[in-house]
């Protein structure tokens, strides 16, 4: 007895249409009678816009599915599409590479981000102001790095870091009390036993 596995069988161009709407679009190809082909494509594209009812707010969506239609039939199916065929070597292009900064994180436990925020926070205008989002950064600053560090830090730790990373520009009195660690440990601890669940 032979069994027909899909692993066997010739890979799907768009997994997500399934094999039923593959098979349509490989005896569309065979249909010589070019008016017929084009009533069946018609038929093959209402078939697939049914399979995403959600995607028909998107404004190119007819467009899309005679792009896919394409797709499927490896370019080859000549048919009277509404829309211009695109181009094979376009969807073959890899993508342009995404310029990151290149810029190094000096200390990858409080991340970028709070790179940026401290960065924001040293333009800040002079006042009360600064001085509650300095604190609210440090706070940050120590639960980024009980994170992952999971040692015991001192405050006068993190204010160190903190006048390291804003250059001197950012200082909190020594006199200020940040969170405690037990405290933001135990936070930690109940959030990666209820992911856990």
């Amino acid at each position: 007895m032979s069994y027909d596995y899909n692993s066997s069988r010739n890979r799907l161009k768009l997994p997500e249409y399934g094999r039923n709407i593959q098979k349509m679009v490989e005896f569309l190809m065979t249909v010589e009678d070019r008016d017929k082909r084009n009533k069946l494509a018609y038929a093959v594209i209402s078939v697939m816009g049914n399979m995403n009812p959600h995607l028909r707010d998107i404004s190119d969506f007819k467009h899309k599915l005679w792009d896919h239609l394409s797709i499927m039939s490896e370019f080859k199916l000549d048919i009277d599409s509404p829309y211009k065929k695109p181009e094979p070597k376009v969807f073959n292009e890899k993508p342009k590479s995404i310029g990151y900064k290149a810029n190094e994180i000096k200390y990858k436990h409080y991340g970028r981000t709070l790179e940026i925020l401290i960065d924001a926070a040293s333009k800040y205008p002079e006042g009360e102001e600064k001085e509650q989002l300095i604190k609210v950064i440090a706070n940050h600053m120590k639960k980024s790095y009980l994170t992952w560090n999971r040692e015991v830090v001192n405050d006068g730790e993190i204010f160190k870091d903190l006048r390291e990373l804003s250059g001197g520009k950012l200082s909190i009195g020594e006199d200020i009390k940040l969170n405690d660690t037990r405290e933001i440990l135990s936070k930690n601890k109940r959030k990666r036993i209820t992911r856990k669940k």
